[in-house]
């Protein structure tokens, strides 16, 4: 027996391996374009779900026999039933191929309807007339866009709502213990570790709020407008049809009450929602280098706090503890920067009738929810969560600073106020010391003014 079929399509005869479930345009595909990763599997699930929709959908409107839209969705549930690996199989096209995402819409139907000749081969499933019947590429592509970004914008949340779970513990755990704050990389004055804390927690929250906010944009569909925006060859009233499936499929509020022409030339939505997934990546990177400097040490850094040993450190120092779940969220995070840039160059490239950016634009957004999701689970677990203080260490310097002199301005007045910080610093005393020294505050004022934690109003 061969190891290939013949099938041919509009170009002629194409050689496709005997078990392989696609046909000869996705054929054409995988040696055209051999380049790069592969369609994201998010994608693909999109696309067989939109599929099986408009399967139900063309059969309300007595556009396809029951039988053939009775089999369309049992192949398309089939295909969803495997596991990744095994569906993976079926679709070995890359990102980097048509910039409309035509031969990743072929694959997916080629697929459902050599499939569906295993399940019942009395009825025949053809890929373009039946499996992507009153749909185009043009519009199906952007549809599986939106719906698979909303799916893994989804997950993002989660990820971040459970950060914030992990950072309000430890926001009340260390509300009351005091350290010194820092301004410009200077002595400033002090705070409690869980009011900064709070302020990490506030920037995740509201960075879920902004995504929050702005992933409705994504419910907009562009099903229904077929190959330029006008819906030539949709019966009336499909979109809203095949809308009202794939709610029921993704329990979401999607909408074919979006302009259609817009749908096919631009994808605002993902950029403007990739925008806030970019401030998430941003405000992530400054929370995790905080964490990490204030980690530094043990002995010959700021040794505030103490961080989980989840692994070995060093190849060759013995002993080495590494914040390395604050280094996975610094790669992601400069990842998402880079593939916000892709994205915003891919948008601005709606020539005419379509954006042709479409495969790499929908990579690059899910990529991005993806690695950050992912670490930030990694960082709230591994890290966050096992964080301890140094109450000694941040004892001391709170201290050994001059930025408590700050209480004494309100009673003895800036001026004299610095004069006794900089005789402290020029001649290496305490401030206490100092401030005794200068004969413009007693040792009971002193203490009764100078009060670190009181300085927090941590109470308020």
């Amino acid at each position: 027996m061969a190891d290939y079929r013949i099938e041919a399509d509009t170009l002629g005869d194409v050689k496709i391996p005997q078990t392989a479930l696609w046909g000869p345009q996705t054929e054409r595909s995988r040696h055209n374009f051999p380049t790069g990763t592969l369609m994201p599997l998010d994608v693909i699930k999109a696309m067989l779900n939109i599929k099986k929709a408009a399967a139900l959908a063309n059969l309300e409107q007595g556009n396809i026999e029951q039988e053939k839209a009775d089999l369309i969705v049992k192949t398309v549930d089939a295909l969803l039933a495997q596991n990744d690996d095994e569906l993976r199989q079926e679709f070995p096209l890359h990102v980097y191929q048509t910039g409309s995402g035509t031969q990743t819409n072929m694959n997916v139907n080629e697929v459902v309807a050599h499939k569906a000749a295993q399940i019942d081969d009395s009825i025949e499933i053809l890929p373009n007339d039946d499996v992507n019947r009153s749909q185009s590429s043009n519009d199906t592509f952007p549809t599986a866009m939106n719906i698979a970004a909303l799916e893994k914008v989804n997950e993002l949340e989660k990820a971040a709502h459970h950060l914030i779970t992990v950072l309000d513990k430890k926001q009340h755990e260390f509300w009351d213990v005091v350290k010194i704050g820092r301004t410009h990389l200077q002595d400033a004055t002090p705070l409690t570790f869980g009011q900064e804390v709070s302020g990490w927690k506030s920037m995740v929250q509201h960075d879920v709020d902004y995504l929050a906010e702005l992933k409705p944009t994504l419910n907009e569909l562009a099903i229904g407008g077929t190959a330029v925006g006008t819906g030539l060859n949709t019966p009336d009233g499909f979109a809203d049809q095949i809308t009202k499936h794939l709610n029921q499929i993704y329990g979401g509020n999607l909408t074919a009450k979006s302009n259609k022409f817009y749908g096919l030339a631009a994808h605002s939505g993902l950029n403007v929602v990739h925008g806030a997934i970019k401030t998430l990546a941003s405000d992530l990177l400054k929370i995790v280098n905080d964490v990490r400097f204030l980690a530094s040490g043990p002995r010959a850094g700021y040794n505030e706090l103490n961080i989980p040993a989840n692994e070995p450190g060093s190849s060759i120092m013995p002993g080495k503890v590494n914040p390395t779940q604050a280094e996975a969220i610094t790669m992601a995070a400069a990842r998402v920067m880079g593939n916000d840039t892709t994205i915003t160059i891919a948008c601005s490239q709606g020539n005419f009738e379509m954006n042709v950016y479409k495969p790499v634009l929908i990579a690059a957004f899910l990529e991005s929810c993806e690695i950050l999701a992912g670490t930030i689970m990694g960082f709230a677990d591994k890290m966050v969560a096992g964080l301890t203080v140094n109450r000694e260490r941040m004892q001391a310097l709170v201290d050994n600073s001059l930025m408590t002199v700050t209480a004494l301005s309100p009673h003895i007045g800036y001026h004299a106020s610095a004069e006794i910080a900089q005789m402290a610093e020029r001649e290496g005393t305490t401030l206490r010391e100092a401030a005794l020294k200068s004969g413009k505050v007693t040792a009971e004022q002193f203490d009764q003014w100078v009060d670190p934690l009181k300085m927090t109003n941590y109470d308020k």
